[in-house]
């Protein structure tokens, strides 16, 4: 899984989606993160189509919505999901959120069945706490190969990511810029005028320090770039303790079905 993607919340314009998928691959990206909720897995599959870059070097995942969380359900939309996307398979699938329709064994045993078919090569979680992960570890029969989180320098997650570590589940970071709210940050402008970058490139990069995945959502050439160009920056050990010792918590993504 390449350690930074690019995420497409939001993103509902169907020019805009399309662009910025095709515009994020031919610039060298290779992670593309969608979902059933967020209403454009069709316009994500058309830029895919439209890039210059063939389907297997691409890592592609999508969400299950709360809604679709009984076995058929999981199983009929993911097929839907592949239909709008003009994929056969998609490289990573996630429960989207533990909530409404999720139940840990007929859910996780949906998810086995779509990996025995070929329909997806991984199965992941999302939002999930640490005794959720490990009950859906305990439940499943394929690996839990990702959890996918709201994680930013404002919002780091300490307990969740040592209990993913120890049990060998991938964190995916989604929100990584905390919406737009680490361009506020005076520790993160410091070391952002230190390299010479934006905050955004430095908070990608502290993830990527941590071992963390990035999903920034990004529309804009401009944006798209500057998040790809986080990849060049090395933060040294005293830039890393800065930003580990931020305290703020500022949590963006908190719905009222949420499991905390």
């Amino acid at each position: 899984m390449p350690m930074l993607g690019l995420g497409t919340w939001e993103n509902t314009n169907p020019d805009e989606c399309e662009n910025a998928v095709k515009t994020a691959l031919e610039m060298g990206y290779r992670h593309i993160d969608t979902a059933q909720i967020y209403g454009n897995e069709a316009e994500v599959g058309a830029g895919l189509a439209a890039a210059d870059v063939p389907r297997e070097d691409v890592f592609l995942a999508t969400k299950v919505w709360i809604d679709e969380l009984s076995h058929d359900d999981v199983i009929e939309s993911t097929e839907e999901s592949l239909d709008k996307l003009g994929v056969d398979y998609v490289d990573l699938l996630y429960v989207h959120w533990p909530a409404r329709e999720y139940d840990a064994e007929e859910t996780l045993d949906a998810f086995d069945t779509l990996v025995e078919k070929g329909l997806t090569k991984r199965i992941g979680v999302s939002n999930f706490e640490p005794e959720q992960v490990r009950e859906a570890i305990a439940r499943t029969d394929e690996a839990v190969f990702a959890n996918q989180i709201e994680l930013h320098p404002l919002l780091q997650q300490e307990e969740l990511r040592q209990v993913c570590a120890e049990e060998g589940v991938e964190i995916v970071a989604y929100s990584p810029l905390a919406r737009g709210k680490v361009f506020d940050v005076d520790v993160l402008s410091d070391v952002a005028e230190k390299h010479g970058v934006s905050e955004a490139q430095v908070s990608l990069a502290w993830l990527r320090e941590n071992g963390i995945t990035a999903i920034p959502k990004a529309t804009s050439e401009a944006h798209i770039r500057d998040n790809w160009e986080s990849l060049s920056l090395e933060l040294d050990a005293e830039d890393v303790a800065a930003i580990d010792a931020i305290e703020q918590e500022d949590r963006r993504v908190d719905p009222d079905f949420a499991p905390w």
